[in-house]
């Protein structure tokens, strides 16, 4: 597939981290480096998205892009959602804090597809679902490419329907969460789970638009595996975790450059969806029970994720990190950016 639509000059795409990890900073970093840096709009207010994106714009003249999260459906019962926060009880008493409320909400949404519209980036993404043919036009009306994230070829099948210039193909590999667009209760890993190798060749025989490779990729070789693969680029999120310009909390990055813990996993129990990060104390204790709720177990949550990072504890905060979480460095996102170019030429 021709990289022709791809917007930037290097086939690296920095991940939009949702969270803290995702600035400005990091952001235009990647762009400034020749790479599509990848702005998180969610879980911001609306306005905290308009001055990000402003601070963006203001340390870059490159093509940027901007992650939207679509609005999950409530599929979480009250029943179940009191059963999780007996469970979690203990631990908050412990902490000094009190679960949170089990707010469902849709981010925002309206209002924060008028705000990056209205700036204008090079590409904007969405996740948890398909764009569908409104947002795509509107994306499309201000010059910028339409970016769908799947995870199955189905996923794929309805995003390129609804007007997707782009995908970002999503393996088993990736760290935080999985952008499956239906998270399935029944399922411990919320639906399809393949390998980005395999699922990136089969989604390339079933679609005609230019695909962007994302899980486990940490280096030039990764990158340049991903090409060879069909893909036009490739996006990197846990690579840029410990750069100084990510926002990064200080017991995420020394989890993971002090390898405080010995594996990843998927689990619920932080967000009530799916998603891979260092396998702590709360991931293996409350995985087995997690219900699929997203957004209120992650309203639940987080008084005692704050509360033990604020504590330097690593035992409860989600540490998200794809499978090549080892391979951390706390250089420079440009940097790394150029390091990964070196050892493209030499895969």
């Amino acid at each position: 597939m021709s990289s022709a639509l791809f917007p930037a000059r290097l086939p690296i795409v920095c991940a939009p981290m949702a969270g803290g990890p995702s600035t400005p900073e990091l952001t235009a970093a990647v762009s400034n480096a020749g790479g599509l840096g990848f702005l998180a709009g969610a879980n911001l207010t609306p306005d905290a998205l308009d001055r990000q994106l402003t601070e963006v714009e203001r340390l870059t003249s490159n093509p940027y892009g901007v992650n939207l999260f679509l609005p999950s459906k409530q599929i979480a019962s009250p029943s179940v959602l009191d059963d999780y926060r007996a469970r979690l009880e203990p631990l908050a008493a412990e902490l000094g804090v009190e679960v949170g409320p089990p707010t469902w909400h849709d981010d925002h949404i309206a209002e924060k597809i008028d705000i990056v519209c209205s700036h204008r980036p090079a590409a904007v993404s969405v996740t948890f679902g398909s764009p569908g043919r409104e947002l795509s036009d509107r994306v499309k009306a201000i010059g910028a490419q339409m970016i769908g994230t799947v995870t199955s070829i189905s996923e794929a099948e309805t995003a390129v329907a609804d007007g997707a210039d782009m995908l970002v193909v999503q393996g088993s590999e990736a760290g935080g969460h999985r952008g499956v667009f239906v998270d399935d209760p029944a399922d411990e890993r919320g639906g399809f789970f393949l390998s980005l190798p395999s699922l990136l060749m089969s989604i390339g025989l079933s679609v005609d638009v230019p695909l962007i490779a994302a899980g486990g990729i940490m280096d030039g070789s990764g990158v340049f595996a991903a090409l060879g693969w069909g893909a036009v680029a490739a996006q990197l999120g846990t690579a840029f975790l410990c750069s100084p310009e990510a926002g990064t909390t200080a017991v995420h990055r020394r989890a993971l450059l002090n390898r405080e813990y010995e594996r990843t996993m998927v689990t619920r129990a932080f967000s009530g969806r799916p998603a891979r990060g260092l396998a702590n104390e709360f991931a293996d204790k409350f995985t087995a029970t997690a219900p699929a709720g997203y957004p209120e177990l992650n309203s639940m949550t987080g008084p005692l994720r704050a509360a033990a990072t604020a504590a330097g504890r690593a035992d409860v905060p989600n540490l998200w990190a794809g499978t090549g979480w080892r391979a951390v460095t706390d250089a420079p996102a440009g940097d790394i950016v150029a390091r990964i170019v070196r050892e493209m030429t030499t895969a």
